[in-house]
């Protein structure tokens, strides 16, 4: 019986501690903005959810979750060059990171505009992506509470 609850929050469980886990990268990220020679890390959400899932449940298939795709601030949108000496303005901000084996695997993110002392932290990008990741962690709290809610209900109503 237990496993079967266990079974049925282990998504829900498993996608808060890859969130809380690149909370706490985007967080150092920020705080180390002026830390000379600091390497902006961070994982892939998708991969580290599909391969924490895969250890816990011991499935095979790892491909990237679609649910679980971080939302793109400029996917689908370009910025309009009125002068020939604009830039293009294509950039996106994507995270990249760990493998799908181990979300603990860190990897470097690519400096958009690179300092001259070495640190790769772009204040804006984390903004963004530690936001994206808050209301990704929240509601993910809201969908764990609901199914809670739902099951402590069941069991009420059938005594």
């Amino acid at each position: 019986m237990l496993d079967k609850l266990d079974a049925e929050f282990a998504f829900g469980r498993q996608a808060l501690d890859v969130r809380a886990y690149r909370q706490e990268l985007l967080s150092s990220n920020i705080a180390n903005a002026d830390t000379p020679g600091y390497k902006a890390r961070d994982v892939d959400f998708s991969s580290s959810l599909a391969g924490a899932l895969k250890k816990s449940t011991g499935a095979s298939n790892s491909a990237t979750l679609a649910m679980t795709q971080p939302a793109g601030v400029t996917s689908g949108m370009s910025m309009v060059s009125t002068e020939p000496g604009h830039m293009t303005g294509k950039q996106t901000l994507t995270a990249t990171g760990g493998t799908s084996d181990d979300y603990g695997n860190l990897k470097y993110r690519n400096p958009t505009q690179p300092a001259l002392d070495g640190n790769t932290v772009d204040l804006d990008s984390e903004r963004v992506q530690f936001a994206d990741n808050t209301l990704h962690f929240e509601s993910g709290m809201t969908v764990l509470s609901n199914q809670i809610k739902t099951m402590l209900s069941a069991i009420q109503s059938g005594s």
